[in-house]
Formats: structure tokens, sequence, C-alpha cells
């Protein structure tokens, strides 16, 4: 049960400290949509999409508003447009990315995602037209996120499909350099990939998930940062096991609230209820801030000597806090530490605290991985196939989600800075190795075996 002073304090937070529910996404199952003509299914996509997804934006508005907690995003994740859309060729992908688009419009949701493929283990027809196609569909589309999978502890490392997402990396930042790269913004990609995922670009809805179902994605790094800093004020002599479960019941109360509103923007939708993603998912607001929560803890800047420690500390806290709050917890579920979507982040990108090793370094115990990283224009499709190549190698033996969302900014070079605007903010653009030094091991192409531990089970 909480107690007086703890419900005086979720009211604190509701009036001060700008807590707020992140994300709430309708999920959207597009395989009862199956036909052999592009134009069939591209109308049934629309159709059933704007159908379910109609009501959505007023109903989080009315729901916000009835509770005094506002829900920032909402958005729609679908089947995997590589299964659902599988007989279809690159052109035909093309044009799905634009009728996905169109249905966000007409329904005023955020983002759509989905315009997904999974090949840890192998490609399709299908999965390879969408990878094909994703550099020009989102190019021309504003609201399509995508998400390929090319990694889990079961399968191993698919290889031929982390060089593939070099390239394609590579050429969906040229189609966009207008926008420094903007394309690579919306592509995520990931080792053990989550069903249930409601926060962009790497949402879609698994085969094992419901016709359509409410995931919510709450957030709050605010509202631990200031309330480590009320313990602190009012505590000198708090160690870290203290303030670990000051975040933990922070992260309980925060799960809380984004499960009653997802409840009940599922109840008057009529959709099943999913589950609730604890992530502490930064902006670039001031104050919101998971790189502000390190000063509170003590160290100078995030990046600096005991920042995988305290990252550790944090991610653990939030999961033992949500895990006891919700029995329905999904999602991704940890700290997120995008670099250009958190303002105290990017500043300590710029000011050299924060390095692309150490960030790395860091994804070893946090939930996504190397996340809005903006690099250099010139940087080789292998150089960013081998930076993905590690990171899934972290996800796989550590039987853990991690992904990439990396950024070649064309015609930029390290220590310029990088524009994305809204959400995605901005960046300072962070070293990365020049030249082919890991080209022999990328193009040598095949599937990295998985882990023995994936076998004993």
């Amino acid at each position: 049960m909480l107690s007086d002073r703890e419900i005086l304090s979720t009211l604190e937070m509701l009036r001060n400290e700008h807590l707020d529910v992140r994300t709430v996404t309708l999920g959207v199952s597009l395989f009862d949509c199956a036909a052999q003509d592009v134009g069939i299914f591209c109308d049934a996509v629309h159709r059933k999409t704007t159908s379910l997804a109609q009501r959505l934006v007023d109903t989080c508005n009315e729901v916000g508003e009835k509770f005094g907690i506002p829900v920032v995003n909402k958005r729609i994740a679908v089947s995997p447009i590589a299964v659902a859309a599988a007989p279809f060729q690159t052109e035909e992908m093309i044009a799905i990315a634009h009728t996905l688009d169109k249905a966000a419009r007409d329904t005023g949701v955020n983002f759509i995602g989905g315009f997904s493929a999974l090949v840890e283990k192998g490609f399709t027809g299908g999965d390879l037209c969408l990878i094909e196609a994703i550099p020009e569909a989102l190019a021309q589309t504003e609201r399509v996120c995508a998400s390929i999978n090319v990694a889990s502890t079961r399968a191993g490392i698919n290889m031929d499909a982390v060089y593939l997402m070099g390239q394609t990396l590579k050429e969906a930042a040229a189609k966009t350099a207008h926008a420094d790269g903007i394309a690579c913004a919306k592509l995520c990609v990931f080792a053990n990939i989550p069903q249930d995922i409601p926060f962009m670009a790497g949402a879609y809805l698994g085969v094992g998930e419901p016709d359509a179902v409410i995931n919510v994605g709450v957030s709050g790094p605010g509202v631990v940062r200031k309330a480590i800093d009320r313990a602190r004020k009012n505590r000198d002599s708090l160690d870290l096991g203290q303030l670990a479960d000051i975040i933990k019941r922070t992260a309980f109360k925060v799960t809380r609230v984004g499960e009653l509103i997802g409840r009940e923007v599922a109840r008057r939708l009529d959709v099943p209820f999913g589950v609730v993603d604890l992530s502490l998912a930064p902006t670039p607001n001031v104050g919101d801030s998971v790189g502000e929560i390190f000063q509170s803890l003590g160290l100078a800047s995030i990046g600096v000597p005991g920042s995988t420690a305290l990252l550790a500390l944090l991610n653990d806290a939030v999961k033992k806090g949500g895990a006891f709050a919700s029995s329905y917890v999904g999602g991704l579920s940890g700290a997120f530490i995008p670099v250009s979507e958190d303002l105290n982040i990017a500043q300590a990108a710029a000011a050299g605290h924060l390095s692309l090793e150490k960030l790395e370094a860091m994804t070893s115990v946090c939930s996504v991985g190397l996340d809005m990283v903006a690099l250099p224009g010139d940087v080789s499709a292998e150089t960013l196939a081998a930076l993905i190549a590690d990171e899934m190698a972290i996800g796989v033996i550590n039987k853990k989600t991690t992904a990439t969302r990396l950024i070649p900014v064309p015609g930029k070079k390290a220590g310029d800075k990088a524009f994305f605007g809204g959400l995605l903010g901005e960046a300072t653009i962070m070293a990365a190795p020049k030249g082919d030094l890991s080209s022999g091991f990328i193009k040598l192409g095949g599937r990295i075996p998985a882990p023995t531990q994936s076998l004993i089970n």
C-alpha cells in the first residue's frame, strides 16, 4: 500500500514535475488484409487501420484530460510488412509505405511503425524487397518507421543482414541529405526485438499478438531526478542502495499511472490492453533528461567513469519498481540513452565526456543501444555494419534487447551539429573510425552462431 506521503508525492508529479504518458500505441494486425494485388492490399490496410484508429487521438486526449495526465504521443504499430505483404516487390513495398503514411495522417497519429522484417536467420523474398525499399520509403514519407531484427540469442547474428543494413543506412542518409539524413532516424536495427514495443522507431505488432491491442510507454526521467534531488536534500547520508529504492518506488508510481491511462483508453476503444513499457524515455526538453539523473547521483556528466555502473543501477531499479506495479510489463522497459533526444546527453557528447566507445559500453546494461547517434557523413557502410554487429553481439550474449539508430550525416564531420527537429532533437556528430578497418571481417558474411547458453533451457 502507498503511504499518505507517497500519494501526495504522486500528486506533486502531476502538478509540478510534468509527469505524462509518453505514448499510447495501437497495434493493428494486417494479416487478414492479404491479397495478390497491391492496390487491393493497400485499400484493405488503409481501411482497417483508419477504422480501428479513428478515435485513438481523441480518446487519448479525453482520458488524459479526465485524469489530468497528458498522453504526449499517439501512435500505430502494424504487423511486419515483410510478412503481411510478402508477395510484393520493391516498388510495391514503397506504395505500401505511402499507404501507411496516409493512414497515419488521416488518424492524426505521430508515427506508424511496422515497416519491418525479421531476418535473424535468413531472408525471404519479401524481406529483401522491404529492405531494398527502405531508403526510398523513409525518404518519401513523414511518419513511417522501420525496424529490422538481424540477430537473436537463439539464432545468432545474420552478418549478411548486418552488412546490408550498413549499406541501407548510407543510401537512406543520401536520399535525405538536405535534412541531415533524417530517414535514418526512423530506422532501427535490432537484436532480440520484442513483439509489443510501443516506442518508435522500433514498434511493430508481432505475429503472436491480438488483432488489435493497446500498449503504453511511460517515461518520467524528470520525475525520477526530482525524487532523487528531494531525498538527497532532506537526508545527506543516503547511500546508493537507499537511492535505488527511491528510484524503484518512483518507477512504481509512474507505472501505475501509465497502466491506468492505458486500460481506460483500451476500454473506450473496445480493444484488449497489452503491456506497459517502463522505459525512461527522455526528450530534448530541459528537465526531461536521463543524463541529469547521473548528475543528481554525483557524476559530473554522463559518460565519465562510473557511468556504466550508475546506469546499471538505474536500469535495474526501474525494472524492479515497474514489475511490482504491473503484471503486464513488456516492450523494452529500462533506461534509454538516445544522444540527440536527450539534451543533457547531447551536451555531454559535445563536451567530449561521452564518446562512441563509452556509449557502447553503457549499452551493455541498459535498454535499446546506440540510439540517435549522429556520425560523420563519410563513415563507410562497412564501419556502420561493424558498429551494428558489435551492438548485436552485446544483445545476443546477454540475452537482452539491443538496437542501433545510427545516422551518417551527409556532408558533415565530427564536431559539427546535426538538426533533426521535434522530439528527435539535435546532436553533435560523434567521431567514428575512418577508413575500412573492419571491411575484411564484415565482407566474410554468413551467420555468427548462437551462443551455447541459448541451447541450455
